[in-house]
């Protein structure tokens, strides 16, 4: 005789079918948008080297993917293009990581103390809308030229608006969880540490994405002004001696830079995502 099966298993089985078509359709997304970036890329350096050419744009002023390779190539065989980005990676690593330990720190103390945030919260906001290209003339005056001085660049673009961001996060987390811990006898490091932190993990992973993008910016903002190395000294160096393939290729480093510093963090908010 066959056996009939339970709602129960009927059920699993359905929404496992679903699972499944769910996680197919999401691999596919993914593949068709990889694609298609990939196809847009191909398609602006294929008309970028088509324009460059055929004379439809000065490749003196624009450069062409051809000439960056080339370029590329020529400043590798010397070995201080590794050099220059060395020294832009370590800056903007150092930069990255005390605008984090700084903007958790702060934040965590905002969020202990009501009255040491409405009293901060304004000069805050002033420090986050000032402009810090004008810092830094400032900071070469006080710091000197150097690494030091670049730090400093790179993190006074990022750390005030991730106070901001990391203090709001902490101020959004659900009150009824708050209250549960002290209604238990929780202490406020208690609610701290068991949930508002774990509860804003999503939202320092996303700051983080911010941050490292905006550590890169301080950091070649530096290297404008108070570099004899780095990627920024190199865009400087190419313009004032007009070698404009040189500029060209820096900043094209740098979005390859930037590009693989935000896919870093990325990966890591997927991990943290797997794993709840």
């Amino acid at each position: 005789m066959k056996k009939l099966k339970s709602p129960a298993s009927a059920s699993t089985l359905t929404v496992s079918k679903a699972q499944q078509k769910f996680e197919s359709d999401h691999r596919k997304n993914h593949r068709f948008v990889r694609y298609v970036r990939c196809f847009v890329l191909i398609l602006f350096l294929l008309f970028w080297e088509y324009t460059s050419r055929t004379g439809l744009i000065d490749s003196f002023f624009f450069s062409s993917p051809t000439m960056v390779c080339l370029c590329f190539l020529e400043m590798l065989k010397t070995k201080a293009l590794l050099s220059h980005i060395s020294i832009t990676l370590l800056e903007t690593v150092i930069s990255f990581m005390l605008v984090l330990m700084i903007s958790l720190g702060t934040a965590t103390f905002l969020w202990y103390s009501k009255k040491t945030s409405e009293i901060l919260e304004p000069f805050l906001v002033v420090l986050n809308s000032l402009p810090k290209s004008a810092l830094a003339p400032l900071l070469i005056v006080w710091l000197g030229t150097g690494i030091n001085t670049i730090i400093v660049a790179g993190i006074s673009v990022a750390v005030f608006g991730s106070i901001i961001s990391l203090y709001t996060g902490f101020m959004q987390v659900d009150a009824q969880k708050l209250l549960l811990v002290r209604t238990l006898g929780g202490s406020k490091k208690d609610t701290f540490l068991k949930v508002v932190l774990p509860s804003s993990i999503p939202v320092i992973l996303s700051t983080m994405k911010v941050n490292i993008g905006l550590a890169l910016v301080g950091v070649i903002i530096g290297e404008f002004l108070a570099a004899r190395r780095g990627l920024g000294y190199l865009i400087i160096y190419g313009s004032q001696v007009f070698q404009l393939h040189m500029l060209i290729t820096s900043i094209l480093i740098l979005c390859a830079i930037a590009m693989g510093l935000y896919q870093l963090i990325q990966w890591t908010e997927h991990a943290y995502k797997k794993r709840i």
